[in-house]
Formats: C-alpha cells, structure tokens, sequence
C-alpha cells in the first residue's frame, strides 16, 4: 500500500489508501464465502429474501420487493419456494384481508442460523489450513472489532 502521508495524520499512513485496500479485500472475502455453496442451504435470493424478512418482521411480499429493488413478481416466486419449504408463512393482514402478511417461521430462523454457522465453520477452516502464523491470527482476530467499529461509523 503507497504510503502517500497525510499532512495532519501523525502514522503516515492515507486514509484513501487503506480505504481502497479495505474494500478491495473485503469485497474479494465476502464474494468468495458467498459463493460457496452450503448443503441443503438457501439460493442467494433465498437468504436474501429470508434475512430481510426476518429483520424487517411481518409484512408484505411488494413491501419486500421494493426494499430488494426486485419486482413483486421475483420476490412472490422466492417466497412461494420458500413458503413450499416451511421457512417462511403466510396469514391473511389483519389490517387488508385482500393482502397475506409473510413472516419467518422457527424453520427459517433455523436455516439462516445453519447458513451463518456453515459461513463461519468455512473461514475457520480456511484461517487452521496452515496459511497462517498465530501472529496473523492476532492481527486478524484484533482487526475484527475495529472492521466492525468502521461499519457503524459509516
């Protein structure tokens, strides 16, 4: 990483040039653990459609599908695999009884547990595999709540 100072920071180091090499890294990881499959695991749209459900709570299909920037068309089709799974249920809205409210059953709260906990085992594997030193272990394991720092101050 070019080491261009930064007048007013006393390390030397350019904020823009770690910002870069962050991202670049992070994007680089996050794709890769992505795109592994998980047995028995949920489709990328899946996990998508599930997480978001259960963040934002019961509610409907279209008010899921603006929120993913995906028409009510894909995101019925996503539900309905799912619904056919057990992971996510339908129940008439007790406000409009023309529209369903959908909501994550213990099933699906399960299966995104299981999805996390596969992502996780994965990158334990990869960081025991004997690529990396204890030393690269802690900086590892100290950068994980400073990465997380950065995100909430973003």
């Amino acid at each position: 990483m070019p080491r261009d100072s930064d007048p007013s920071d006393p390390s030397g180091l350019n904020a823009s040039d770690v910002a870069s090499a962050l991202l670049a890294s992070l994007s680089v990881l996050v794709r890769r653990v992505r795109q592994v499959p998980v047995e028995g695991g949920l489709t990328m749209p899946e996990r998508t459609a599930l997480a978001q459900l259960a963040r934002s709570g019961p509610t409907i299909s279209s008010a899921l599908a603006r929120e993913a920037q995906i028409t009510a068309q894909s995101m019925g089709a996503t539900l309905g695999g799912l619904r056919a799974r057990g992971l996510v249920e339908r129940r008439p809205d007790p406000d409009d009884g023309r529209r369903a409210v959908m909501s994550v059953t213990d099933a699906g709260h399960q299966a995104l547990r299981d999805k996390r906990n596969a992502r996780g085992e994965l990158i334990a594997r990869a960081l025991t595999s004997g690529e990396f030193t204890p030393a690269e272990l802690e900086q590892l394991a100290a950068a994980a709540p400073l990465l997380e720092r950065l995100a909430q101050n973003i």
